[in-house]
């Protein structure tokens, strides 16, 4: 039993090195950003702990490592998302480059704490600030072909729901200029949308946002999540579920691509 144990503290070490990168031109980056169903909080199992060799997230010490789950940082309830499978899909299409996935995600964050200088007391953290970080971290050795957003949850109540939409299409170009891609891909996802939860007049107004973003922003995606499970909270995913949420937001990204 020591030598397992032994083993397995050896492994995790190998997992936590740093990994050598890819020339920039070959290092395509996409950024993670949203409340707790973009970080993910589904049970971790042994597939997700298992690393694609050409996919690399950034970690909270600012290292490119194999990406695992959970990626994410923000609570201590992290788990499952739908980030990995989003980057194994893309690497499998795409032979030749190597996936950096970039984990900014803040459970229970409303839209206007993605706001430079603004600090969202329950993670004690800067969601926008932070992300600006990372990013600097990120764009000498990389570009950033794409930012995937799940949020919404926190801003589905009476007086915040009507005024989610313009904070969103701000929020668009904010993060484009961050990561200096004017044009670059953004997919937005469907909040839970699951039989046994009734759907409030603010969760419609604020998925109408969603869902209207590709009529009024350009070159943006929804993704959908019909037929998806919670995890027996009634807000967040399941680990499965997770796993088919990023492989939609991956055929997303591939159509975009192929328009």
């Amino acid at each position: 039993m020591r030598f397992i144990f032994i083993l397995l503290c050896f492994i995790s070490l190998l997992a936590a090195e740093e990994a050598q990168l890819p020339p920039k031109e070959r290092f395509h980056l996409f950024l993670l950003v949203g409340q707790s169903n973009m970080a993910g909080r589904g049970a971790v199992e042994e597939q997700d702990k298992t690393p694609h060799p050409r996919v690399l997230m950034l970690n909270k010490e600012g290292q490119w490592t194999p990406a695992v789950d959970p990626m994410h940082f923000d609570k201590p309830s992290v788990g499952v998302g739908l980030g990995k499978t989003f980057g194994q899909i893309i690497a499998k299409a795409n032979p030749g480059v190597t996936i950096g996935l970039i984990p900014c995600a803040v459970g229970g964050s409303p839209i206007d704490s993605w706001q430079p200088g603004v600090f969202y007391p329950p993670t004690k953290s800067h969601p926008w600030d932070d992300t600006v970080k990372r990013v600097a971290l990120s764009l000498p050795v990389g570009t950033v072909k794409g930012i995937l957003w799940h949020q919404g949850e926190a801003d589905c109540k009476p007086e915040l729901a009507s005024a989610y939409a313009p904070k969103l299409h701000d929020l668009v170009k904010r993060l484009r200029e961050m990561v200096k891609g004017p044009d670059v891909p953004f997919i937005a996802g469907q909040m839970g949308k699951f039989e046994d939860v009734p759907w409030s007049p603010e969760i419609v107004t604020v998925d109408q946002a969603h869902q209207e973003l590709p009529k009024q922003v350009s070159n943006a995606a929804f993704v959908s999540a019909e037929g998806l499970k919670h995890k027996g909270d009634k807000i967040h995913f399941d680990a499965a579920s997770y796993r088919e949420l990023g492989k939609r937001y991956a055929e997303t990204f591939l159509q975009m691509k192929r328009r």
